[in-house]
């Protein structure tokens, strides 16, 4: 090997006077210039002055670069020192190197490389370096024939992968199968050709990035066979369509797509909504002190906006009591609600509420319209002012009713002296309109035939009964107020006119 010429005196040399000629400048630089610079520092540097920066500057760049270049020559001969002796080393234990050619030298022969491919090698070509073995525990290292041409598929040379590296072991033998394959095909060819070639080391990360590499963009991987089990879920690609089958929803008379569901509905008055135990016995009390209706003082506040389960105070309610029997609530209950706030909504408004007072109790805003229930059945088959058919008495007996329903008669009673009753579940058919279950199968709704003695058939027009019972309807509070007041009139809100309800009114929950 010849011998390497080291450069790093003649580096330090050259370093060494630079840095005196830097020196030598800083010192020869005149005093006066300096002293000039440090008293007027606006002033610009002197052209010499920035020569010699700029030399100064230069020469440590050179020297550094000076120094790294020699540190890396000494680094470079220790390590080419440390691989000459490795080399020796080697073939001074294996005999079968020792006769290998002289174009080898120390640093293609390491310690694991086999000597016949080193033989094979052509004169002048560099071998190629092989990736790092780790010896398997119990399979021996294969032996590669000092022939290419009669060497085996199953005995190449697979390096294992390094240590912390985890791969399926399936794709790996794969792609090693395929990568060792194309390896010995093309050894063959350069066999038949007359030419030697050099067998290439193949490890595992090579074939994996040639099979990537070859695989085409976009290609899915096959999926895994199964083991012979029954599909749990048959794919059928059978058109299927119901052409010429029965469909009961569209053949059959009074069916529809649309089904409407009904269920209990729970208490209307919740227990927010109700009154509580004292103010009721504080009311009772003023209400009986000043001969004035508990219902039309309970009235104004709610239409006050007073929404609470006690919306007044004692004194207040004594107050309260005190303006009404000024304004001559004894004599006429509307006029003086309507001289105690000046605004006629507000008087109907207090009027309908202290209706519905009246018609549920003091105990049922206490206790809740499902507890009185009940008891305001009885009242209302008792009331001489409701009329009721047969089968909508049997109803109300059965609890067949909603309480609403319940609440609804006895407030028209209360406001129009009497109400007939047509229809409440029995007798009514079971579809309001194709598609559409009545809300009377569910006793959710009731028919009124006629109001005050007067019938509704030919009094539909403004002004008239009709109109008059479902301003009265619309203005009950939000508890108890129907969702469906149908009649030949639309005043807005639930209420809407329909052309077959010209002898009744239906009132729907």
């Amino acid at each position: 090997m010849p011998q390497r010429t080291y450069r790093f005196p003649s580096l330090i040399t050259r370093f060494l006077l630079l840095s005196l000629a830097a020196v030598a400048l800083a010192v020869l630089r005149p005093a006066t210039q300096a002293s000039s610079r440090a008293r007027e520092t606006g002033r610009r540097r002197s052209g010499v002055r920035r020569v010699a920066v700029s030399l100064t500057f230069a020469t440590l760049f050179f020297a550094g670069a000076s120094l790294s270049a020699g540190a890396g020559d000494v680094v470079a001969g220790f390590v080419e020192q440390q691989s000459e002796q490795a080399a020796v080393e080697a073939t001074a234990g294996d005999p079968d190197c020792a006769s290998a050619p002289s174009s080898a030298t120390g640093e293609e022969l390491t310690a694991g490389t086999d000597c016949a491919a080193a033989d094979a090698a052509p004169e002048g070509a560099e071998a190629p370096v092989p990736a790092p073995e780790v010896a398997a525990p119990e399979a021996p290292a294969p032996e590669v024939p000092a022939d290419p041409a009669a060497a085996d598929p199953t005995t190449a040379d697979v390096t294992a992968p390094a240590e912390g590296v985890e791969a399926d072991p399936a794709v790996a033998v794969q792609l090693v199968e395929q990568n060792d394959t194309d390896e010995v095909a093309a050894v063959r060819a350069a066999g038949a050709q007359g030419r030697k070639t050099a067998p290439t080391t193949t490890n595992l990360r090579n074939a994996v990035h040639g099979h990537a590499r070859s695989a085409k963009p976009g290609r899915v991987a096959p999926r895994a066979k199964d083991d012979g089990a029954p599909a749990v879920i048959k794919q059928s690609t059978r058109r299927r369509t119901l052409a010429g089958k029965h469909d009961p929803e569209v053949d059959e008379p009074n069916t529809a797509a649309t089904i409407w569901l009904q269920r209990a509905m729970p208490d209307p008055t919740p227990p927010s909504k109700r009154l509580t135990n004292r103010f009721a016995h504080k009311l009772t009390y003023e209400s009986h002190r000043h001969h004035v209706d508990w219902a039309l003082m309970l009235g104004v506040l709610r239409a006050r906006g007073y929404r609470g389960s006690a919306p007044a105070t004692k004194a207040g309610l004594d107050r309260l009591a005190r303006n009404l029997v000024r304004l001559g609530a004894r004599r006429n209950e509307w006029s003086a609600v309507l001289a105690l706030e000046g605004r006629t909504a507000f008087a109907d408004r207090t009027i309908a509420l202290a209706r519905y007072h009246r018609a549920v109790g003091l105990r049922a805003l206490v206790r809740g319209l499902e507890w009185a229930k009940p008891m305001l059945v009885k009242r209302t088959l008792r009331d001489k002012r409701v009329s009721v058919y047969g089968g909508g008495r049997s109803d109300l007996f059965n609890d067949r009713i909603d309480v609403r329903v319940v609440v609804m008669i006895r407030y028209l009673a209360e406001a129009h002296d009497q109400v007939t009753v047509s229809c409440l579940k029995s007798g009514h058919r079971l579809f309001a309109r194709p598609g559409v279950v009545s809300a009377h199968v569910y006793g959710l709704a009731v028919d009124i035939a006629a109001l005050g003695g007067q019938s509704i058939i030919g009094h539909q027009q403004p002004g008239s009964v009709t109109e008059k019972a479902v301003r009265n309807i619309l203005l009950l509070p939000a508890e108890v107020r129907p969702v469906q007041v149908i009649s030949l009139l639309g005043l807005g809100g639930p209420s809407f006119p329909l052309a077959n309800h010209d002898d009744h009114i239906h009132v729907g929950f």
